[in-house]
């Protein structure tokens, strides 16, 4: 007994030194675990966040006046919510139910008017672009890409019905986080200084490149992107084109992409109203097209971003591409914040190692 009692004597024993550092490995294990699971658990709601956080952003110098007119936050945070839904979310509703119409027509219409006998003939009747045309024929199959642009219309208003309910959902949950968004900004920000690893100039820093990137690209994609659509659709309900709001949609969807824009949709639309021999139409089309439509981005990118968005045209590009592949549509977004972050993040970190000392983490003004 005396012996056994001698031996866990000899043990040796963890100094609170080690035992401390255990704990913290420990808890730090626990952390990272929690915050993997928290990720699991908000990727089913990151669109709605993200969106959330984008409008916050963008509506946060509105908010700031409403918060000083009334007094209450949850009021002047219901107030603002409600003012972003009047602004956005009607709009949208009446879109979307003229899309779903105009998708439904223009299908029949491609149907209709755009066999393949009536493809050759247009092309027979200008014996100059016969060339052209045999070059088309050989490459492209018009009458398959006819049928399946017909086919994606005709689905289009089919795949909004079934995802209306789910998008209602997000749009619903977008505005609910929105709300909270707005209203505890303050203590979101403290929470997010509190956990930070970083200094006050880098916490600004931070949130300022944030702010900066999401309102780059809210007005200097999106908001040119819509403003290209609709004067794309606005020329084809000028000319008398089928659809003009559908195709000035997809104009400014396709405006957002890096590689594409919206001519995709006007230059074969100025082609085939000159092989009709509406010729001045098809000059008018292209005029706009390329003059008023492709260079309105010149213009407003300018007045709108300025220098916001300090990315090199090769990350801002794999940004954008790489978010819709990965997020989807809200990746537009998303995809810049995390490039914008990521590339802060490493400035930051090779500043620490030149000056070889960091100054304590400050909490930055709100």
């Amino acid at each position: 007994m005396t012996e056994r009692v001698q031996q866990r004597s000899e043990r040796p024993q963890l100094t609170p030194a080690p035992q401390k550092r255990v704990a913290q490995l420990i808890l730090a294990a626990a952390a990272v675990a929690g915050i993997a699971l928290c990720i699991l658990l908000a990727i089913p709601f990151l669109g709605a966040l993200t969106w959330a956080l984008a409008l916050a952003i963008v509506f946060a110098p509105l908010h700031r006046r409403i918060e000083a007119a009334v007094a209450h936050p949850n009021l002047a945070a219901l107030a603002s919510v409600l003012l972003i839904v009047l602004v956005f979310a009607i709009p949208a509703a009446f879109v979307v139910e003229r899309l779903v119409q105009e998708a439904t027509v223009s299908a029949s219409a491609v149907q209709a008017k755009i066999p393949a006998k009536d493809i050759q003939a247009l092309l027979d009747a200008y014996p100059s672009i016969a060339p052209l045309g045999r070059w088309i024929d050989q490459f492209v199959n018009l009458p398959a890409l006819m049928t399946s642009l017909a086919a994606w219309l005709s689905n289009l208003g089919a795949s909004f019905a079934r995802g209306s309910l789910v998008q209602l959902i997000e749009v619903l949950l977008t505005f609910y986080l929105l709300f909270y968004f707005l209203r505890d900004r303050r203590t979101v920000q403290l929470l997010l200084c509190e956990w930070l690893p970083l200094t006050h100039a880098e916490t600004e820093r931070l949130f300022r490149r944030v702010v900066d990137t999401v309102n780059a690209t809210i007005f200097g994609t999106l908001a040119v992107a819509a403003v290209q659509g609709t004067l794309g659709g606005l020329m084809f309900w000028f000319l008398g084109l089928p659809a003009p709001l559908l195709w000035g949609v997809v104009m400014g969807l396709l405006a957002v992409v890096p590689v594409l824009g919206a001519f995709v949709v006007w230059i074969p639309a100025a082609v085939f109203l000159g092989l009709d021999g509406n010729w001045g139409k098809a000059l008018i089309l292209v005029v706009w097209g390329t003059v008023v439509v492709g260079g309105i981005d010149n213009v407003l990118q300018p007045v709108l971003v300025g220098n916001r968005l300090r990315l090199h045209t090769v990350p801002a590009f794999i940004s954008m591409i790489g978010g819709l592949v990965l997020f989807g549509a809200y990746g537009v977004i998303l995809g810049p914040v995390v490039v914008t972050v990521t590339i802060l993040l490493l400035d930051i970190w090779s500043m620490r190692s030149r000056n070889g000392q960091v100054d304590p983490p400050n909490l930055p003004s709100v």
